[in-house]
């Protein structure tokens, strides 16, 4: 895995020591934007290919960042696209020549940025490779086609440029902080670079700007396929697919020791997206910790004890079929069967309907930070920071992919307005991932954790030891220092 040090010609570096290990990071903010033509030098025009999850917030942030630079930001899609006409809506035109067929503006563009789909990336590369200008650079918001041209023994061609920037959010939290920031500089979403290939020499520069224009408060240093492990298998895991398990399986124990529905969702949902997230968004995971008084730590320290181990093995699962390209094949082929099938709804149980009446109550109740809630989510949550670091990711991408997108861009998705809400925002390989994996969460924590806590079993006080002294603690401490200034504000 990379080191995560750089270097830059364009934008100033600063050391971020995290733990046990160095790091470096470009602090963003607007003040950089004039830095951007400088960046991007050689770039006339920039490709942005679909207009899906990621597509639309960085056309837009990026056509924002370089206004008055002469860099052209054209949107490419299939000929005929019902995205075509929102993407005239967002200002993006035929006329104007920033509005345009994806094979046209890929052989017309310096720098392509492709965010179709995965499973058409998968479909559709050869085709790309082809059309693309020599020495001119592909870009890649997360390492899926790395793990796919491994898979099936295919690469790059050697005559362009392969970047990644990797935003820690959906698209529409990569849009709407970018907004934000226009009154508060600072605001948006981090991100992760990685240079995959560089042919002349400028690959680091262009990944750096692309960050910068996108709004990213910082940027750290990544792979590809460490970026394809982690973000894959962090969809899977505590970010949409554990948290989406947890929650119906605590509403159900709730509901069956007696709890109303509306208590049972406040105890469960609300408490993870509310003070839970909040807490740990502004002061670490060992903060929430230290906030329970004596009986309820001890709920918390059996809660997380019946439910690290269970969580870990599911965990592990997911980032050996990761990492196998087994996820990513499954991605692929679900495609196929969703031209008959496609995919369900995933809200239609009961707790998301007492959900709605709850969420339009509230001001009328104060949720609580339920230990037992909390136990089991911050469980799982230090489960796959505890996996990232055995298999040797870099602390800031575990910090990122573990707990600062599920606190800061996903969980007020949730919050604002259900699982779906949150879930159906992100790629296509998200949705699919957190459907598959949600229900095996909600089945091994339903029959290994939730037995072992009702029968009263002690807390494992090696475990919470190890709980209490994980480096992940200073490197949350650390990532606070660079958090951006505001919580961020969800539209419709």
């Amino acid at each position: 895995m990379t080191t995560g040090t750089f270097t830059s010609t364009t934008f100033e570096t600063q050391p971020l020591p995290l733990a046990d290990k160095q790091e470096t990071i470009v602090k963003g903010g607007r003040h950089l934007f004039d830095n951007l033509p400088k960046a991007f030098e050689g770039i006339r025009q920039i490709g942005v290919i679909g207009w899906s999850s990621q597509g639309p917030a960085q056309a837009q942030n990026l056509r924002d960042s370089l206004e008055g630079s002469g860099i052209k930001v054209v949107v490419g899609l299939r000929e005929g696209s019902s995205s075509m006409a929102d993407a005239e809506k967002a200002g993006f035109r035929k006329e104007d020549g920033t509005l345009g067929e994806m094979y046209k503006v890929i052989s017309e563009s310096d720098l392509v940025l492709l965010l179709i789909a995965d499973s058409a990336q998968a479909n559709e590369y050869k085709r790309v490779f082809e059309a693309m200008k020599p020495g001119a650079t592909l870009g890649l918001s997360h390492g899926f086609l790395v793990g796919h041209l491994k898979s099936v023994g295919d690469s790059f061609p050697d005559n362009i440029n392969v970047i990644g920037v990797c935003p820690k959010g959906m698209g529409a939290s990569v849009r709407r902080l970018y907004e934000q920031g226009a009154d508060t500089d600072g605001a948006g979403i981090n991100a992760s670079f990685a240079v995959h290939q560089d042919v002349t020499g400028r690959a680091t520069e262009y990944a750096l700007g692309w960050s910068v224009a996108l709004g990213a408060p910082y940027t750290f240093q990544t792979t590809l396929e460490s970026e394809y492990r982690s973000d894959i298998f962090g969809e899977r895991g505590i970010l949409l697919g554990a948290v989406h398990g947890i929650v119906e399986l605590l509403y159900r124990h709730f509901t069956s020791e007696g709890m109303s529905g509306d208590d049972a969702f406040i105890n469960s949902v609300e408490s993870i997206t509310g003070p839970i997230s909040r807490v740990v968004s502004h002061h670490g995971i060992k903060a929430l910790y230290e906030s329970f008084e004596p009986a309820d730590r001890e709920t918390f320290e059996r809660a997380y004890s019946a439910s690290y181990h269970p969580a870990y093995e599911i965990l592990w699962e997911i980032y050996d079929e990761v990492a196998s390209g087994n996820e990513i094949r499954s991605v692929i082929m679900a495609a196929e069967r969703h031209k008959r099938y496609p995919m369900g709804k995933i809200e239609g149980t009961e707790m998301w309907q007492v959900g709605q009446g709850v969420r339009a109550r509230r001001g009328s109740f104060e949720t609580p930070v339920n230990p037992v809630t909390a136990g089991v989510y911050i469980a799982t949550m230090m489960a796959q920071v505890d996996l990232l670091r055995e298999k040797g990711h870099p602390y800031s991408e575990i910090a990122n992919e573990s707990i600062i997108e599920a606190v800061d861009s996903l969980n007020p998705y949730m919050h604002f307005k259900g699982v779906a809400f949150m879930i159906d925002n992100c790629s296509t390989t998200a949705r699919l991932g957190a459907r598959k994996w949600a229900p095996r969460f909600d089945y091994i924590l339903g029959q290994l954790a939730i037995p072992r806590l009702n029968s009263g079993e002690p807390a494992d006080a090696a475990l919470v030891e190890q709980l209490r002294n994980n480096p992940i603690h200073e490197v949350l401490g650390k990532c606070a220092e660079l958090r951006p200034s505001v919580d961020i504000a969800i539209l419709e």
